[in-house]
């Protein structure tokens, strides 16, 4: 019994224990299960919470939806084209378009369309979770695009209230809800219908019916089946997919097509396989045989259309939009004028093209563009913004000259050599007429547009700068530019807008505007306003710009671009050719003379007008500009620039102060360019110096004037004969102080600038002597005058008189008298041109004073100063009593020497 009691005892006390223990055990799982248990619970309010708020954000969005009318979800609405004026001149949109009951729609093309866009159009209410879901996995699975989240219903939606650019849960919200309505009030044949005619098919066309006539030439049901898989496919993107433009992806979209539809049981995998292998181009219209959407101006509304696709997802022939622009509809009429028409330019032929890009100088607003001659394709190839052809010569001043005069401050006058060189590589380089003209001036260079000068600068501007000086006038020539022959255009592609808005900077300071066509765009709710931004930047120096602009305008004047000149208009301007290759001109039979393109870029303070001329390759042949029709762009240019500028004023363009004129050549103000020919660099002389004595200062006075700021003068001359150094100053005015009495000073002033001194420009005068010492020269019989370079004596000893003639410093005079009484008195001058002198002659007694009054100008006029004669010697013949005038001021007056 005992055993037993000590047994129930353990057993008992075992048992407490190991509940004790399992109660250790257990706690932890209950904190565990206690906090999955509040995770849960949160979420799920979380979730509540979230699904109550979402349902009264939806029914918030729901409620503020705008209500749809019949036409908004039947027809597109057109976009309306201001010109830079606000008045209309194009609506795109309203036409072009055949619509399809869904009673005539072929079967297969509804399985295309539905397996594509809503394989469960039937089964849904407007909103398919679904499809929602099934599309992030057919996307994963087939590729992207490969299905789309919206229901047909809600693209309809979509397209009706033309929000595509507004990505936002209110956007989804509305569209879901008024799918919803959509559903509850229109059958589904009759959404499918509102579908298959509203949708964008590219082109400016809508509907398949109109799609299946523009791209194949036929109804929809007449279609093959990959032809209404390529159609099925374009909604999603319609530009991307359009089979005309991008066949590539026009075909990988189609085989997506037709996947789904065999993946929907639409079609057998034999028919998929089979309408996968037929070409992409199977079945389309030719291009000479497609249609044209076409409206008056076809190359600037292309423009306008790429502009505003930039700006958004949006669609100029659907979205009702308002857009302002930029387009001068006169100058854009007479551009369409001259390239499809032979009244104004004598054209060789039909097949040669053209294409011109007129744009504003300041603002770099787009004013016309011509997209080429006799154009029958809307949304075709345009040549004034799409070609890329070499520039030739029209980008020396890009890659040469503007990077010279920026980094290495050249001036105009920079010695060049057109001598015999050849590239790195051994390549010869020559000009058109194989010459070498030596030594040459930068500026010479340019206007004659030389090959070697050019591509020797190049040299030394650096591949490096010269891409860096191109890239901010908007090209991205990338290494292209770093090869030597980039120096004279070659292996680069240019357009004629890019090379418009270029040469705009050298005629705008050196400011660059993106060339652009829209200025605005309103939205169909007529409140909303989308504006680009457009930044003017500073792409060179004022002095560069400036200093090409002046070297440009000899181009016109006598360069190479006589032709494009208009008299009396300021303008700047180059020319451009490219040549064949040897193995070309022998493989097509071309004349040697013959190029393959022709540019003309010239500018105004008001315009900036580029234009190219060329001939496209046919069946793989080349054809070349003969050199009578190689004037045709400096042509075309001359006509369309003087008609935009007549009756307008056109400023000339302004020097700034960072800009030295020294003769006919520029300077950067403050930069010495050593590598001039200083023979042939004048700098003009200082004008109307003058010298006088001041007896209360005692001192002399010498001031002249000079027309350009910056120059440095140096005063020197003589004294007495004696040469003597006065001093420099950049003012126009030197003081010397307590002069030698008595003596005469003549004082000669140079001008230096940028390096360049000019001659010298001359002036003297004689300081007056106490009256003792004029007495005693008077008696001795010498004569306290004035002296000029030059000068010649004479003598008069039978008549009392002093017969002085101021004079230049190639005729100047003075009189001695050594025999009569009487006292000298001169005001002469020096000039470079002869100066008219007055004279006096006093014969007799009395007070023999001699008053001549001399002048300086470098015409020799007239205008000088009288002065009074020391009149201290007084002889028993005349003048008793009378207290002889003090000489005051003796002035001579120069010019250039």
């Amino acid at each position: 019994m005992a055993e037993k009691y000590q047994t129930r005892e353990e057993r008992r006390k075992q048992m407490q224990a190991n509940k004790h223990k399992n109660k250790k055990k257990g706690k932890p799982r209950n904190k565990v299960l206690t906090f999955i248990k509040r995770l849960v619970l949160v979420c799920f309010l979380l979730g509540l919470v979230g699904l109550l708020a979402g349902g009264i954000t939806f029914a918030y969005y729901a409620s503020t939806a705008p209500k749809l009318t019949k036409k908004q979800l039947t027809d597109p609405v057109p976009s309306v084209i201001k010109d830079k004026n606000n008045k209309t001149v194009a609506v795109l949109g309203s036409q072009n378009r055949k619509y399809l009951d869904y009673d005539h729609l072929p079967k297969l093309a509804e399985n295309a369309i539905l397996s594509t866009e809503d394989a469960r159009f039937y089964q849904h209410h407007g909103v398919d979770p679904i499809r929602i879901a099934g599309a992030v996995v057919a996307n994963f699975k087939n590729g992207f695009g490969s299905q789309g989240a919206s229901t047909l219903t809600q693209q309809v939606v979509s397209m009706a209230l033309n929000n595509k650019n507004e990505k936002t849960i209110k956007r989804k919200a509305q569209e879901a809800w008024l799918a919803i309505q959509l559903e509850r009030k229109y059958t589904k044949h009759e959404i499918l219908e509102m579908y298959i005619n509203k949708v964008y098919m590219s082109d400016g066309i809508f509907g398949f019916e109109t799609a299946a006539e523009h791209y194949y030439g036929k109804s929809l049901s007449k279609l093959s089946l990959p032809e209404i898989a390529v159609l099925a496919g374009m909604p999603q993107s319609p530009n991307n997919y359009n089979p005309f433009d991008h066949p590539d992806l026009a075909k990988k979209r189609r085989d997506i097509v037709l996947f789904l539809m065999y993946q929907h049981g639409k079609i057998t995998k034999k028919q998929m396989k089979q309408a996968q292998a037929t070409p992409i181009k199977t079945g389309l219209v030719s291009e000479k045989d497609r249609s044209s959407n076409a409206n008056k101006y076809p190359a600037f509304m292309d423009e306008v259309i790429e502009e505003v696709q930039k700006l958004g997802n949006y669609n100029v022939y659907s979205d009702g939009l308002t857009i302002y622009t930029t387009l001068d509809p006169n100058a854009q009429k007479y551009t369409e004028k001259i390239l499809n028409s032979n009244s104004v330019i004598n054209y060789p032929d039909n097949k040669l093209q053209a294409g011109i890009a007129l744009v504003d100088t300041e603002t770099g607003e787009i004013r016309a563009l011509g997209g080429g001659r006799n154009m029958k394709v809307e949304r075709g190839f345009n040549y004034a913004v799409d070609t890329k052809r070499s520039p030739g010569s029209t980008i020396k001043p890009i890659l040469d000259y503007g990077p010279a005069i920026e980094y290495l401050k050249w001036s105009t006058a920079h010695q060049l050599n057109d001598v015999k060189t050849t590239y790195s590589d051994g390549t010869p380089i020559n000009d058109w007429d194989n010459k070498f003209l030596g030594a040459m001036s930068m500026r010479k260079a340019l206007y004659l547009s030389r090959n070697i000068p050019a591509f020797e600068t190049y040299k030394e501007v650096g591949g490096e700068n010269a891409l860096k000086f191109s890239k901010k006038l908007g090209f991205n020539f990338g290494k292209n530019a770093l090869n030597e022959s980039a120096s004279i255009g070659g292996g680069l592609q240019v357009s004629p807008l890019q090379m418009a808005a270029a040469y705009a900077a050298f005629g705008n300071e050196g400011i660059y505007n993106q060339p652009h066509a829209v200025r605005k765009i309103v939205l169909r709710d007529g409140v909303t306003e989308i504006k680009p931004h457009y930044q003017a930047k500073i792409a060179m120096s004022d002095y560069t710009a400036y200093m090409i602009t002046d070297m440009l305008k000899d181009v016109l004047t006598k360069g190479t671009g006589i032709t494009a000149n208009i008299p009396g208009l300021h303008a700047a301007g180059k020319t451009g050719t490219t040549n064949f290759s040897d193995e070309d001109l022998a493989k097509y039979g071309i004349l040697s003379s013959s190029v393959q393109d022709a540019w003309f870029t010239g500018y105004t303070t008001r315009y900036s007008l580029s234009v190219w001329t060329g001939y496209e390759s046919e069946n793989g042949k080349k054809y070349g500009i003969t050199r009578p029709y190689q004037t045709i762009a400096q042509q075309i240019y001359r006509h369309l620039m003087s008609y935009v500028s007549e009756g307008k004023t056109t400023p000339d363009f302004t020097m700034p102060k960072s800009v030295v004129r020294i003769g006919s050549e520029l300077y950067i103000r403050g930069h010495v360019d050593t590598a001039i020919d200083k023979k042939s660099v004048k700098l003009d002389s200082p004008l109307n110096v003058q010298a006088s004595y001041d007896a209360n200062g005692n001192k002399i006075v010498v001031t002249w004037d000079y027309a350009d700021s910056g120059a440095t003068f140096k005063v020197a001359g003589s004294v007495n004969g004696n040469a003597q150094s006065f001093g420099t100053t950049t003012s126009k005015s030197l003081t010397i102080s307590n002069p030698e009495p008595g003596a005469t000073y003549t004082i000669n002033v140079t001008a230096t600038l940028n390096g360049v001194t000019s001659k010298a420009a001359s002036a003297s005068v004689t300081v007056p002597g106490n009256n003792s010492d004029t007495q005693a020269g008077n008696e001795n019989g010498q004569s306290k005058g004035s002296s000029s370079n030059n000068s010649s004596n004479s003598s008069n000893t039978d008549q009392n008189s002093n017969n002085n003639n101021g004079s230049g410093s190639d005729n100047g005079t003075s009189s001695d008298n050594t025999n009569g009484n009487g006292s000298s008195s001169s005001n002469g001058s020096s000039s470079s041109d002869y100066d008219n002198s007055s004279e006096n002659n006093n014969n007799g007694n009395g007070n023999n004073s001699s008053t001549n009054s001399g002048s300086s100008s470098e015409n020799g006029s007239n205008n000088g100063t009288e002065a009074n004669g020391d009149s201290s010697n007084n002889n028993s013949k005349g003048n008793s009593g009378k207290s002889p005038k003090t000489n005051k001021n003796v002035i001579k007056n120069g010019g250039s020497e």
